[in-house]
């Protein structure tokens, strides 16, 4: 007879285990020779030593499965105790081009063809910069990225910002505190976080310093390392600006830059950075430029027509 403590590496302990312990119950009567007691986020094991070890495989499965999809249910659980590593392999393998497991349901993958190369660049590189226009795609394939880092526990922070560039609008005239002022700018990137993972899950993210959502001007200063960082609407971040984000890449950080140059809200002399980084970085290995365009297009099929009429219009003029 053998006993021995087993960490379960998990934010909440009732995800996991279930409910009065029902997913627990499952894990029991797959190991029926084995007594199991879990406290906290930690497992007790008391049996014979083969079937500790085989339980213990079974267990990191569980555990990498509800890190990598956001949950474990019933049917889930079943499968992956009863099936063969091969199994389980093959299944992955079939689902691999699933970025997340969202909400109520939704699979979230690369949806056009440079939304996947913006997924295999960030695989080869620790910058990359995805730039096309609105509905594209760009913010949301970035943000899945980041959470799939995550759940994966490739990283250990999930940073989002923006610039807090007014696009006609005027910041002070906006009731309430700094916090309320800037979190209007910042809905695009809460919006996609909770189609991809529980209200509950990204509230205690975000107190707990795991997520962090916040002005380009916040991040002056620090260095960003074990960390998915996103820099959202870069078209509104000056020269200054883009070189202090991009400086602040720690060892292990990684980098997605979205913008639209098309929508630049800079003052009329004040020139984007975005531009400027596509020439001055372009040839450095380890940085990457996808260009998305209006095939890549996921909103309304109008948008793609608009997209088109505003660019006639544009070339036009400039002829």
């Amino acid at each position: 007879m053998r006993e021995v403590l087993i960490p379960v590496d998990i934010v909440n302990p009732v995800e996991f285990f279930g409910i009065n312990d029902s997913n627990l119950e499952i894990i029991r009567k797959g190991f029926p020779g084995l007594k199991l007691i879990a406290r906290g986020n930690e497992i007790k094991a008391q049996g014979d030593e083969d079937e500790i070890n085989r339980f213990k495989e079974k267990i990191n499965l569980l555990i990498e499965h509800y890190h990598k999809y956001g949950g474990l249910t019933d049917s889930t659980l079943r499968m992956l105790l009863t099936s063969s590593a091969e199994d389980v392999v093959r299944t992955q393998q079939a689902a691999s081009d699933i970025l997340v497991y969202g909400q109520n349901g939704l699979l979230v993958r690369a949806r056009s063809l440079n939304q996947r190369k913006m997924v295999e660049s960030i695989g080869a590189n620790d910058i990359v910069f995805a730039i096309g226009p609105a509905g594209t795609g760009k913010t949301y394939t970035a943000v899945a990225l980041a959470v799939r880092s995550l759940k994966n526990r490739e990283i250990k922070r999930l940073i989002l910002c923006r610039p807090a560039v007014e696009a006609g609008e005027n910041l002070g005239f906006l009731p309430g505190d700094l916090k309320e002022k800037i979190d209007p700018y910042l809905r695009p990137l809460y919006d996609a976080l909770y189609d991809m993972l529980p209200a509950e899950k990204v509230k205690t993210y975000i107190d707990n310093g795991i997520i962090e959502i916040a002005p380009l001007a916040f991040m002056r200063g620090r260095t960003l390392d074990n960390a998915f960082v996103i820099l959202d609407e870069a078209q509104n971040a000056t020269e200054s600006q883009l070189k202090m984000f991009l400086t602040r890449l720690g060892p292990s950080g990684k980098f997605i830059v979205t913008g639209d140059i098309t929508q630049i809200d800079l003052p009329i002399k004040q020139p984007s950075g975005l531009l400027h980084a596509h020439k001055l970085l372009g040839h450095i290995k380890g940085i990457d430029f996808v260009f998305l365009d209006g095939n890549d297009v996921v909103r309304h099929k109008l948008v793609k027509d608009i997209i088109e009429a505003y660019n006639s219009r544009d070339a036009g003029a400039a002829v």
